[in-house]
């Protein structure tokens, strides 16, 4: 294989390309079961309506996941990214604070927030920017499952949400049995992950957030050993591997990114050769579903996941 590349590099290109970040999420689950209780101060335990306004914490989220997460738990936002993403309607009318990878410090700092969310893919260009306005920022991990599980964890416990981020694990934790019930003794396929970006595309190790549902899922990723997100793309050591299965992903412009693959995969010969193109394995995975960091919809990705690595389980 060639070069790895870094997550931050993916989303870098994304964003060299569209102008602007439209989020780090998606908008799937995080509509689902928002709870409407009244916002709870982690110190005391009171709601927001027995105390005065001023202790109620002022939480700024400045990607789509977090603002999703925050959202089931049912706790208000003083801030929230601007982003092409529909957004759950509890914040209609927040403030917007910039982009997730450019957030505008100024507007977050007049917003006099208590905790600032963004993710850990983005801490080595922010964290510096916000120390430097003097902002308290809180960098989610959201590149696995378990990593999103222990975030909903740690806000839950943080602002007196226990109950609603159990119950979202819980429901992570029943999809994931009911899978490897299903697929109990079967034999795991091998996947070859493709993420592609608007003129090119990056191989997906089992280190990335796509990876990690494979694997989940049961699946082996033919590329082993690496401790990176993605991989620069060697289609010849690709073929060697001979996937049973590839997952094209389209991130930044799916409609065009898909074009991309389809051309890549009519005009360079060495496709043809693999078995998931014999077989005709090969699926371009739903953008809302399948990020580059881990959402709300992880149960939903991992449902619809499961069918193409073991066609003999569709319904």
């Amino acid at each position: 294989m060639k070069r790895a590349i870094g997550l931050f590099t993916v989303i870098c290109c994304i964003v060299a390309l569209l102008g602007c970040a439209a989020g780090t999420g998606t908008t799937g689950a995080g509509k689902a079961a928002a709870g409407t209780q009244p916002v709870q101060t982690a110190q005391t335990g009171q709601s927001a309506g027995d105390v005065p306004a001023a202790q109620a914490p002022r939480i700024v989220a400045t990607t789509v996941s977090a603002v999703e997460i925050m959202n089931v738990l049912g706790l208000d936002l003083a801030g929230i990214p601007t982003s092409s993403k529909s957004l759950p309607e509890r914040y209609a009318g927040v403030a917007k604070v910039g982009s997730p990878m450019s957030p505008d410090m100024e507007i977050i700092k007049s917003l006099k927030p208590d905790e600032v969310l963004s993710v850990t893919t983005l801490k080595y260009d922010l964290e510096p920017l916000f120390k430097g306005a003097g902002i308290q920022a809180t960098f989610l991990d959201l590149t696995s499952l378990d990593k999103l599980k222990d975030s909903v964890s740690m806000l839950g416990g943080k602002y007196g949400r226990t109950e609603q981020a159990n119950g979202l694990i819980a429901r992570y934790d029943d999809t994931i049995a009911d899978i490897k019930a299903k697929t109990a003794g079967k034999k795991s396929p091998k996947v070859l992950i493709l993420l592609g970006v608007p003129g090119s595309y990056l191989v997906g190790t089992e280190y990335s957030y796509i990876g990690d549902l494979v694997r989940t899922a049961g699946g082996v990723n033919i590329v082993q050993g690496e401790k990176v997100e993605y991989l620069a793309s060697n289609t010849e050591y690709l073929q060697q591997a001979n996937p049973d299965v590839i997952l094209r992903a389209a991130h930044g412009m799916p409609e065009e990114v898909v074009k991309m693959f389809d051309e890549e995969f009519k005009k360079n010969d060495i496709w043809k050769h693999f078995n998931a193109v014999k077989n005709g394995r090969v699926y371009d995975l739903p953008e809302n579903l399948f990020g580059t960091t881990a959402n709300l919809a992880a149960d939903q990705a991992l449902t619809e996941l499961v069918p193409m690595l073991y066609p003999e389980l569709r319904q």
